[in-house]
């Protein structure tokens, strides 16, 4: 049993979507971060950083103790090696997929969250702002297409945990400004992934636990998520 600490955002949909493709036997519990849920000392035993997503593997494969993780990259990694999914075990193929994973860890994400931000969250608006992370969240769509131009999927010939961290990074891609027509290798492999059923079946508990698949973002949620020291 996987249980997993969640929210219904993209890197909370990264673990979902790994968790439905391999059929791991999992337990959600909800972390809802506009509400502060994140600060709870039970939830800070696993993840100190506060931030979702986060697991305790009931039974990992040493056969010792529950393991925690938090960081969703690792998450991915860790369960990969697990099952023996997603991931190649070793070669020149595995460093492939996790450059990916890494790039959407460190460029993509962090990029795009800004962006979001401050498109969509920021009390004013700051036109160098939006216009910066708006023109580097383009430029990573641009790697992005031009990798998938002669690659079915992001790690290479199969889907990967590489594809399954990017793609809810892009499925917001209207609140960040961009028109996904215009890289059509990218929108080719979005559509690809979007019609993978445990895609459809990850989000589909997302909806159960979150309709609204936000944060609503009233005062409270601005002073947990925005105003931490």
């Amino acid at each position: 049993m996987v249980e997993l600490y969640y929210w219904t955002t993209p890197n909370g949909h990264k673990i979902t979507i790994f968790l439905e493709e391999t059929g791991l036997d999992y337990e959600l519990h909800p972390i809802n971060i506009g509400r502060g849920e994140q600060f709870a000392p039970s939830f800070l035993e696993i993840a100190p950083n506060n931030r979702i997503p986060a697991i305790v593997d009931c039974a990992p494969a040493d056969g010792g103790q529950p393991l925690s993780l938090f960081e969703s990259g690792v998450i991915l990694e860790y369960l990969a090696d697990k099952t023996g999914d997603f991931l190649p075990r070793a070669g020149r193929e595995r460093y492939v997929v996790l450059q990916w994973l890494y790039w959407q860890m460190g460029g993509l994400g962090p990029m795009a969250g800004q962006n979001h931000h401050f498109r969509n969250y920021a009390p004013e608006k700051i036109d160098y702002a939006i216009e910066r992370y708006l023109r580097e969240t383009a430029r990573l769509y641009g790697v992005l297409d031009q990798r998938l131009e002669d690659h079915e999927y992001v790690g290479g010939d199969k889907y990967s945990i590489a594809d399954m961290a990017i793609w809810p990074w892009i499925k917001p891609y209207e609140k960040q400004g961009l028109d996904i027509e215009e890289f059509p290798n990218l929108l080719r492999w979005f559509r690809n992934v979007e019609a993978r059923p445990a895609v459809a079946r990850a989000y589909a508990r997302a909806e159960e636990i979150n309709p609204q698949n936000g944060v609503e973002m009233d005062e409270e949620a601005r002073r947990h998520l925005f105003g931490q020291r």
